[in-house]
């Protein structure tokens, strides 16, 4: 078994469970409380919404739109700060323009050249994982 096999699967049942299965267990539990601690107990509404489905199915016919517009904007104006955040903070991002610029100033030596090709070569292949 290669090493690291453990960590990427830990990783990708992290990213399945927060991604994808709680994403779909939060949107239901926020339906349900919002129908059971708000529609159910004011009459008015109680009235409109008599039925839950009724209730989810104009719920996700007014939230989703808006829920993009949000998404839209925020890939618009916030995307820019949190790419220039984390790709300070990036580690091997740091490595690959160093690199990039030692190169351009004939600083590199030959061994870091052929470890930066080596390790984008095996991104490429999928394996890059692993190392």
């Amino acid at each position: 078994m290669k090493q690291g096999w453990f960590k990427r699967r830990w990783y990708d049942f992290r990213n399945g469970h927060s991604i994808y299965l709680i994403f779909a267990l939060t949107f239901s539990n926020f339906v349900l409380i919002f129908y059971r601690l708000l529609i159910e107990r004011i009459p008015f509404l109680d009235e409109i919404f008599t039925d839950l489905w009724f209730f989810m199915i104009i719920f996700v016919l007014i939230y989703v739109p808006v829920a993009v517009l949000i998404g839209h904007w925020h890939k618009k104006t916030q995307m820019r700060v949190e790419t220039e955040v984390l790709t300070r903070q990036n580690p091997l991002f740091a490595r690959f323009i160093r690199t990039i610029i030692d190169i351009q100033t004939g600083k590199a030596t030959e061994k870091e050249v052929n470890d930066v090709r080596e390790l984008l070569k095996s991104i490429e292949e999928g394996t890059g994982m692993s190392k």
